[in-house]
């Protein structure tokens, strides 16, 4: 076992923020040999009962649960500012060229290599990501996260339809390799899968349906696509299905929606579809910096709240600007205060911080296991130092709340703040 002492920050069962100033995060090996959470709390009360670990002092530090990205597209690592006027040309100018690369994989390799880097660097030790049509994607990003002992789930796109050469797939051939990705790597350590249609309309009947039978051949599997993210995706999307009664419902038409079901963006929904969206215990990724910058939309918290589904936040790089948790914090905040067609919801900073740590944990069907630091969780924590930014020193120093201190770090901090990422206790 090993002990870190300095400031605490996790997450009670009612999303409440617990904070110690002196706290002690006692780590160690459970039953299975996995580094986890064995003791946390003020460093008064329990260094009694572990004087004969080692205790690594960390003063003015924050140490904090490591965060979790509910959607990101590992292949757009390069993608990120590339200027287009909306969602369907910015698919079409850049996203689509460079994903037909991704048929080689040891260019694959490459890239998730750096994605790997720039989310250790930024905090991020969970993610549910996007690979590309190609198996190899796949494989090459499982490889990398599965030596570097990461939580880390992702998925082969399905996209048999209204795709460029490159990145179609073939459908009966896409659903054999969706399940052979399945054995091969679900379950394998720390990884996971996720079945993944990008969007309804870049696939067909028969590849949805496929994919449909598959989430239910393989109940704990994730599923993760794209809704109700642009006005021109949804006409789109209403003209390929219009047996659906909304863009939402075609998923669940083809039985893509239940538990482990995350889908991104969520913006132009009903309260029909969040209704559906808490019938059926699917969750929302809210990708604030990637709505802003494609101009999308804004992610309605009022409905969210009002309907009860679950929700979290994510960066969706590289449609989003950054890979910082700390920068999608602060785009939450605005869209929360100025996005909605009610009177604005004014995000506190320990709601947002939950939404990108124990919330998301929550909407991924792994609450208790990443996301938070109470007693059991999986030992993935950040340590943070305000001292590495003057600015955000100086505006922590002067913190008068646990709300102000964790504003402090949302509006100033960067990837500059990550003195560390502790991924199992490494």
């Amino acid at each position: 076992m090993k002990a870190y002492r300095a400031a605490i920050l996790r997450f009670a069962d009612d999303r409440s923020a617990v904070y110690e100033e002196d706290g002690l995060l006692v780590v160690g090996p459970d039953a299975r040999g996995q580094q986890v959470v064995r003791a946390v709390g003020a460093y008064a009360s329990l260094a009694p009962d572990y004087a004969g670990v080692l205790v690594e002092h960390l003063p003015g530090r924050l140490i904090a649960p490591g965060f979790v990205d509910l959607h990101i597209h590992y292949p757009q690592t390069d993608v990120i500012g590339s200027p287009a006027p909306g969602l369907l040309p910015w698919l079409d100018n850049y996203t689509f060229p460079h994903e037909s690369r991704f048929a080689d994989h040891a260019y694959a390799a490459g890239v998730a290599t750096v994605f790997l880097d720039e989310l250790s660097r930024n905090g991020v030790t969970t993610a549910l990501a996007f690979a590309t049509s190609h198996p190899q994607s796949v494989d090459a990003f499982m490889e990398l996260a599965q030596a570097r002992g990461l939580r880390m789930t992702a998925g082969k796109v399905l996209q048999d339809s209204h795709s460029p050469d490159g990145v179609r797939d073939q459908t009966e051939q896409s659903l054999v390799d969706t399940e052979a990705l399945i054995r091969k790597w679900h379950n394998r350590d720390r990884l996971g899968y996720a079945i993944t249609p990008r969007f309804a309309p870049s696939c067909s009947q028969a590849q949805l349906r496929g994919a449909g039978e598959l989430a239910a051949r393989y109940p704990d599997v994730w599923i993760q696509s794209h809704v109700a993210e642009n006005k021109d995706e949804i006409r789109w999307a209403r003209e390929l299905f219009p047996q659906s009664r909304s863009y939402l419902a075609i998923y669940d038409d083809f039985g893509l929606m239940r538990e482990r079901s995350v889908y991104a963006h969520c913006i132009h929904f009903d309260d029909e579809d969040r209704a559906l969206m808490r019938a059926t215990g699917a969750a929302a990724a809210v990708s604030p910096t990637s709505n802003l910058f494609l101009g999308s939309g804004f992610f309605d918290y009022e409905g969210a709240q009002r309907v009860g589904f679950k929700f979290g936040l994510a960066s969706d790089v590289g449609g989003g600007t950054s890979f910082s948790p700390f920068h999608t914090m602060l785009a939450a905040y605005y869209v929360g205060r100025e996005g909605q067609t009610k009177p604005g919801v004014s995000l506190s900073p320990q709601d947002l911080w939950w939404q990108h740590t124990a919330g998301a944990a929550h909407a991924l069907g792994l609450e208790g296991v990443v996301g938070n630091l109470q007693r059991g969780c999986e030992a993935d924590f950040v340590i943070l130092n305000p001292g590495a930014m003057p600015l955000l020193s100086r505006k922590v120093a002067h913190a008068a709340s646990l709300d102000e201190l964790l504003f402090s770090y949302i509006v100033l901090g960067d990837d500059r703040v990550v003195e560390r990422t502790m991924i199992a206790a490494r």
